[in-house]
């Protein structure tokens, strides 16, 4: 059972930006089968692999008809393990789980089983239960949504130069040069803080590199002076995570533009609860 939760979690959590709620909806699936009459199944992976994708989908299409808090982010998921456990490879970077919060369920499930896993077109319809042409239509729908005419979104990934880059920036903060800090980002950077109902940020949304540089300045000095901060990798994108003695109390995920070095977004997660499964 163990490898086919390896090989069913990263569509579960591409499709809904939740460990917890993946490892849910695997274990329902893999309870039902394996305790069900499974007569006329002749490809046991197929079957899982469909069962997992529908049950997300309709859990996904059940949390977006909730009341939304005005920040949600994904639960970041740790890939620093990525080359010795295959399946993580799998896993979506951060900052395209964040854009894929515009998309609607199904609209998502289409999108990451073409560009991710390289289904077909008709592989998806027989999955989800529509037409090849509709498919089509879920795709180009997606892709309008997220990406504007001609752009192909790159992320920076972790490497020696985004680590000095973000070494320079831990220490702009520490110095409260705010001038060295503001040219380490975007003009246009987006910051975004999810305290998931639980801890309170001083500002959900910011953005402009000046007042996310002031941001910065004053959530550091003020709540993590006395933290231990380790950079890390986490959904294949750099990362800081704040420690408090043991405690994971932040993790800071950095969305580098691969041009220009400049960080475009920081999503930063203090929900206890989202940072509880990241075991580093």
């Amino acid at each position: 059972m163990k490898d086919y939760q390896n090989i069913l979690f990263p569509y579960a959590y591409n499709i809904l930006g939740s460990a917890e709620d993946a490892q849910d909806v695997m274990q329902d699936v893999l309870t039902k089968y394996y305790t069900d009459a499974r007569e006329g199944i002749e490809n046991e992976k197929a079957y899982l692999i469909r069962s997992v994708i529908n049950l997300s989908i309709n859990r996904k299409t059940r949390r977006k008809l909730a009341v939304q808090p005005e920040v949600w982010l994904p639960e970041p998921v740790a890939t620093e393990s990525a080359d010795a456990n295959v399946h993580l490879k799998d896993i979506l970077s951060y900052s395209l789980l964040v854009l894929l919060e515009k998309l609607n369920a199904k609209e998502r499930a289409v999108f990451i089983l073409k560009e991710s896993f390289d289904y077909s077109h008709d592989e998806i319809a027989g999955i989800l239960g529509i037409t090849e042409e509709h498919s089509r239509k879920l795709l180009s729908r997606a892709k309008t949504r997220l990406f504007k005419p001609g752009e192909t979104p790159e992320v920076g990934i972790r490497n020696e130069r985004t680590n000095a880059m973000l070494q320079n920036y831990i220490d702009a903060i520490r110095g409260r040069n705010l001038q060295k800090l503001e040219g380490l980002l975007a003009e246009d950077i987006a910051f975004y803080a999810d305290g998931g109902g639980k801890v309170n940020v001083f500002r959900k949304i910011s953005t402009g590199f000046a007042e996310v540089a002031e941001l910065l300045d004053y959530v550091y000095h003020t709540y993590q002076t006395q933290s231990a901060i380790k950079i890390t990798e986490i959904n294949h994108q750099p990362a800081f995570l704040f420690y408090d003695g043991e405690r994971l109390i932040s993790c800071q995920v950095f969305d580098i533009s691969p041009q220009t070095g400049k960080i475009m977004q920081i999503s930063s997660v203090v929900d206890p609860e989202k940072l509880k499964r990241i075991g580093v």
